[in-house]
This record gives structure tokens, sequence and C-alpha cells, in this order.
């Protein structure tokens, strides 16, 4: 049985969310599995977990990692979660607080007057 190590979507439509896993060559993408290493938000570019024990011990089984998974494996061995982590808390904008409007220190200017449509006596 030749053993692949690759990605299976787990994520819904137009948010793709992928689990790390241990497959037969022969299965399916989202088919059964034999062992979960780990999940990875492909969005956010952040690996949620990763088995680091249990991919190497598959690797030392004969087990060969897809492309995708090779670059996850040097994303995690570099630390790039947390920078990832780091980057996307500093990209979100803070809420500023709302403004109060201004009031003006001086004294309410009066209405002006309403012209009478009377003729002015002489």
């Amino acid at each position: 049985m030749s053993v692949r190590i690759r990605l299976s979507r787990i994520g819904k439509k137009h948010v793709p969310f992928y689990r790390v896993i241990s497959v037969d060559k022969r299965k399916k993408r989202d088919g059964a599995f034999l062992e979960d290493l780990g999940t990875y938000d492909a969005i956010k570019s952040t690996i949620v977990r990763f088995d680091e024990e249990g991919y190497k011990r598959r690797l030392e089984q004969g087990a060969v990692p897809s492309d995708a998974v090779k670059k996850i494996y040097m994303l995690f061995k570099t630390g790039a979660t947390k920078k990832a982590e780091k980057l996307a808390k500093m990209a979100t904008p803070k809420k500023a607080a709302p403004k109060e409007p201004e009031v003006s220190k001086e004294a309410p200017k009066e209405a002006p007057q309403k012209k009478s449509t009377e003729p002015a006596e002489s």
C-alpha cells in the first residue's frame, strides 16, 4: 500500500480550510484516511495545528508528501504561523471611538426675525 501525505478539504464554499492527512494513494481526496496530521487555514495562510512527530513517523515509513504539504511543513518549520498571526492582527483596522459633535463656546445666535407683510405706518 503506497501512502501519501496530502490535503483534504473540510471548508465550506469560498472558505478553504484543509486537513493534513496520511492516506492510501488510491483513495478519494476527501475519503477515508489513516491519520490526521494537522489543519491549515488557506485564507489566513496559517497552520492551526500540525503533528510534527506523526509527520516524521509517516515519512520514515515511506509516505510521500504532496507539494502543498511540503510547503505547509516549511511554513511550520520557519515559524511562519506566528508571524502570519501577528500580521493578521496588525492588518485589521482598529475601530475609532465615535466622535462627539463639537459644541461651540459662543452664545447661540438669535434666529432672524420674519418680515411682516403689513404696510408700515407713518
